[in-house]
């Protein structure tokens, strides 16, 4: 009797730290929930002034400004863009990624390196070289051709990793039922890129409605392009904001499309073992024009503007490198990149921890708040904190602080992809024996999770502070007066006609750029287990 009172009093001992811990953890999920949510809020300003605004205006207005011809105008040309450039973008990209990584093409390395190399380059610096080069260069299919050399990489850099991934097993099989080489890549290889496919041509779409520079450049109207100037000619413009709503309805559709595109099939392989490396296809006397295609792709892409580059900062000399501007520009860009980057992050952080520790419905809608606003162009965001801050608060219109909170939202979706893998490779059990040790949640979370997570969190802070780098159209209408990045500094350059003086800017940028392209391209081949 005595020894079962023994038991049962050590049982009751064992479990007085269950009893204790559950409301402990309760506690700490509420806290966490409670700080993603006011992200989750802060994330849905935009499109909530959307809907206000449009409330606001009154359907009669709204009606006019929206129903006229030259928001027809702007819509056929967003859809003619779209529509030509992404399967334009799609067969470029697949076709480089098989040659680079199906096939015996000499130099392999080499050119998947610079099939990723052209997002160091931002988009307008694209469009400056080929405007330098053919100053004729106007109208739609000009538009096209600079986007896909722009963009491609957004395709390209899935595609490959996807490609990496298949099980040639697949393959072997529809040979084997008497497929001929071209029918096997369509019946069996294509069908499993299209996650790949459909998530690289959304990004490839919403920089499309996104981009601003590349396209006034070039002389063609845009969503985006038109915003601008209404807002440049009128400060809160209500046909500005109108045209902002038609947007983020096209950035929503977009969304829409991708997930009816991408449907509900698995890609998983399920057999035992592992798949083997995929053999490599012989080119034979194909070789030649493979090889060329890379060639020309990377001349185009790449040879453009740094030709173009070259040429403006011979033609400058060392006069064109002024300590003062330039290196303040500098500067201040990297101190925003910087500043943004952590706060993007940490910003980021709660949710990263709620989607890998505490997953579920409230959990999955948190996410698409913090995701979706990284959907929306910058010139919606902006002008949604423009309208806010002048109408309610206005000492904080054109401050740092409302810049900060701009790059936030629209930097969050970058944030919460490294952090959350690092924070999943964290194992939970370390936080609970932390917390057996006497450590308060807050405590192990910080002691543990985050120093494991700490390299997730650097590369996230990176990858933002780099996007800033490049960001120009919100900086533009949220910047203070005095501020000058390398961005809207080359901008305003560029708008005077005077190229020389723009290129130093433009060649920094791409200097503060490459990082990040490597990044995207190491990460790629980790994806894949290389």
């Amino acid at each position: 009797m005595l020894q079962k009172n023994t038991y049962a009093g050590e049982a009751a001992a064992m479990r007085m730290p269950q009893l204790t811990a559950a409301p402990r953890s309760r506690v700490r999920h509420a806290s966490v929930v409670a700080l993603a949510s006011i992200v989750a809020l802060l994330s849905l300003v935009p499109l909530g002034f959307i809907v206000w605004i449009t409330i606001d205006t009154g359907w009669a207005e709204v009606s006019a400004l929206i129903f006229r011809s030259r928001v027809g105008d702007l819509l056929v040309n967003t859809v003619l863009l779209e529509v030509c450039t992404i399967p334009l973008s799609i067969l470029l990209a697949v076709t480089l990624a098989w040659l680079t990584e199906r096939t015996d093409i000499p130099c392999a390395r080499l050119w998947s390196w610079l099939a990723a190399a052209p997002l160091a380059v931002p988009a307008f610096v694209h469009s400056y070289a080929w405007g330098s080069l053919v100053p004729s260069m106007r109208g739609l299919w000009s538009g096209v051709l600079v986007s896909v050399l722009a963009y491609f990489p957004f395709l390209y850099l899935p595609v490959a990793a996807a490609l990496r991934r298949l099980d040639p097993a697949i393959e072997d099989a529809a040979a084997s039922l008497g497929l001929d080489p071209w029918r096997v890549f369509f019946r069996a290889i294509l069908p499993q890129l299209r996650l790949a496919i459909c998530g690289g041509s959304l990004l490839i779409g919403l920089h499309l409605l996104a981009e601003y520079g590349l396209y006034v450049m070039i002389r063609f109207d845009t969503f985006a392009t038109a915003i601008v100037d209404q807002f440049q000619s009128a400060y809160n413009s209500p046909a500005a904001n109108m045209l902002g709503g038609v947007l983020v309805f096209c950035c929503l559709l977009l969304l829409g499309i991708e997930v009816l595109a991408r449907g509900n099939e698995r890609y998983a392989r399920i057999g035992s073992g592992a798949a083997r490396p995929a053999d490599r296809r012989r080119l034979g006397w194909f070789v030649v024009p493979a090889v060329a295609l890379p060639i020309v792709t990377a001349a185009l892409t790449l040879g453009v503007p740094f030709v173009t580059l070259a040429r403006w900062l011979y033609l400058g000399g060392a006069g064109v490198w002024r300590i003062d501007t330039v290196g303040s520009a500098l500067l201040q860009t990297i101190l925003l990149a910087i500043a943004g980057g952590l706060l993007a992050t940490i910003a980021a952080t709660p949710m990263a921890w709620l989607s890998v520790r505490a997953p579920g419905r409230l959990q999955r809608i948190l996410e698409a708040c913090h995701y979706y606003v990284g959907s929306l162009p910058g010139v919606v965001v902006a002008l949604a904190l423009v309208s806010i801050t002048v109408r309610l608060v206005l000492p904080l219109y054109q401050t740092f602080a409302t810049l900060l909170l701009a790059y936030v939202l629209l930097f969050l979706p970058r944030a919460m992809v490294g952090l959350r893998a690092s924070i999943a490779q964290a194992p939970v059990e370390l936080e609970r024996a932390a917390m057996a040790l006497g450590r308060t949640p807050a405590q192990a979370v910080r002691q543990i999770t985050m120093r494991l997570a700490a390299p997730g969190f650097a590369a996230s802070v990176a990858l933002v502070a780099l996007g800033i780098t490049n960001e120009l159209t919100a900086t533009l209408m949220l910047s203070p007066n005095g501020t000058e990045t390398l961005a809207t500094k080359f901008w305003s350059l560029t708008s005077e006609i005077d190229y020389v003086s723009a290129a130093p800017y433009a060649f920094m940028m791409v200097v503060l750029s490459l990082p990040l392209t490597l990044l995207l391209y190491v990460q790629s081949k980790r994806t894949a287990g290389q």
